[in-house]
């Protein structure tokens, strides 16, 4: 069966730490959790990780970890796992070799090309949106949702969210607004529903979850619920600290990623202790506050860096990284967003981040567009090939080829070139027609084209079914989670 995805396996790297850089800040990390401590609102994470030895201050709900406690819990999440599609053709193989990009997500708005119109999110844009990242190779699998279902219940719009996605894609789906222990059980039993069970369900995990740190040092209970709900069904889960260096974090990025790696580290070993093996990961989308505004920047140089290093820091644990990437505070497809979506590919591509979440908002991950998406798209296929780099050996230096042509000859037509001619990249939605066409074709450009290529999709992408007794499981889920959760709705 071919892969209906299309990972980036980079043989070039980026060490933006050294060796010794790394040590400097495990220790530090090693000193803030044992001595600092990391808030744990959330009695049951409080009793896991008391039993396993840290220290617990119940009033403050800060736990202190020892060192040890923490190098032999992170030792026990797997070098390599699966998270596995619907379709076993798009399942992801984590092993810290293999780059895999997203969509965003937990957007609240659409820009609508068809019309100008920004608008609100609906449970019917999570669905195609789902239908749109099923369309399209580069994008691996489906983070979020893109943009969340505001026309639900509060209490269960991570539900609705799931149940749009999971019927409209059959890559897998990793959730990151799912918060609490109840919320996620339904979710893992929709995910078992699709699969035929929770044993098959930990066969082929088709759902993983993440949620969000509260930086700095601390963690939001419900989420540590909803992740514990999903590493006791054996899904992989993980926390993402987003720490604003200057704001939420040092304004130095050394002192920002101790703060990005402490809350990552001790999400991880909280899983480990309550289900030892139990696949894991870091996540982290570090950045710097705005001086001038206070806010996100979306896009700034110490982005990269900070991407760059949090991700090598993972892998000093052996520990895979989704980092996020792409995340442009442009508010439209311009040459901002694609200066910020390619300088955040190259360093998540050259440190190997293992999962990259995602294409497609602009503003800050607020505004879902489709030819945006696109056009991301095309960035991730130039940064797979540069990622590449120059492959030597006695076929790719062409010797015979270059004495049979010789000087002034061509290379167009010899069996070599065929061979290899595959393998020159070449653009989707890059314009490189002479300036006489360009004008003749009305001056369309790169984002005329991917609005094409959208369109295309949106109109006629149909994504392989779920069975019509599958889909009306899940919208019976769903409705008992309505009745229980979404009371006074």
């Amino acid at each position: 069966m071919p892969s209906r995805i299309n990972p980036i396996t980079p043989r070039l790297r980026w060490d933006v730490l050294s060796s010794a850089d790394l040590e400097r800040i495990h220790e530090a990390t090693l000193e803030v959790l044992e001595g600092t401590g990391v808030r744990f609102p959330s009695a049951r994470a409080l009793d896991v990780l008391e039993e396993n030895g840290c220290a617990v201050d119940r009033a403050t709900q800060i736990v202190r970890m020892p060192r040890a406690v923490v190098a032999e819990a992170v030792a026990q999440v797997p070098p390599e796992y699966v998270l596995a599609g619907r379709d076993a053709a798009c399942d992801m193989i984590v092993d810290r070799r293999h780059c895999y990009l997203s969509n965003d997500g937990s957007g609240v708005f659409v820009h609508d090309h068809r019309t100008g119109e920004k608008r609100a999110s609906t449970k019917e844009d999570a669905a195609t949106s789902a239908r749109f990242v099923d369309a399209l190779r580069n994008v691996s699998y489906y983070w979020g949702p893109v943009v969340t279902s505001q026309d639900v219940p509060p209490a269960t719009k991570a539900l609705h969210d799931a149940e749009a996605v999971l019927t409209n894609t059959s890559k897998h789906f990793q959730t990151v607004t799912t918060v609490g222990e109840k919320p996620a059980r339904y979710l893992v039993e929709m995910a078992a529903a699709i699969v035929g069970g929770s044993d098959e369900l930990r066969r082929r995990p088709i759902l993983s979850f993440m949620q969000c740190a509260v930086d700095p040092l601390a963690h939001d209970g419900p989420n540590l619920e909803a992740n514990l709900v999903a590493a006791e069904h054996g899904l992989a889960g993980g926390f993402m600290p987003m720490p604003l260096a200057a704001g939420t974090g040092p304004a130095t990025l050394a002192g920002t990623l101790v703060v990005q790696n402490a809350e990552a580290l001790s999400g991880v070993v909280l899983l480990e202790l309550a289900h030892p093996g139990v696949p894991a990961f870091f996540a982290g989308a570090p950045s710097v506050i705005d001086l001038k505004t206070g806010g996100y920047t979306g896009g700034s140089p110490e982005d990269y860096l900070l991407a760059a290093a949090a991700t090598q820091l993972a892998h000093f644990y052996g520990v895979p990284m989704a980092m996020g990437t792409m995340a442009t505070g442009a508010k439209e497809p311009d040459w901002q967003a694609a200066v910020d979506d390619s300088l955040s590919t190259f360093a998540s591509v050259m440190t190997c981040a293992d999962m990259m979440n995602g294409c497609g908002l602009l503003n800050g991950s607020k505004i879902l567009s489709y030819p945006h998406m696109v056009m991301e798209s095309e960035i991730y296929g130039i940064v797979q090939k540069v990622a590449g780099g120059v492959v030597v050996d006695d076929e790719t230096l062409a010797l015979e080829a270059i004495e049979r042509i010789g000087p002034n000859g061509t290379y167009l037509s010899e069996k070599h070139t065929r061979r290899h001619m595959k393998e020159i990249w070449r653009p989707t939605v890059w314009d490189r027609t002479p300036y006489d066409a360009w004008l003749q074709g009305g001056k369309q450009g790169a984002l005329e084209k991917a609005t094409e290529i959208a369109d295309e999709i949106l109109d006629t992408y149909e994504p392989a079914p779920l069975p019509d007794d599958v889909r009306a499981e899940l919208r019976a889920i769903v409705a008992r989670a309505d009745a229980e959760l979404a009371e006074g709705r």
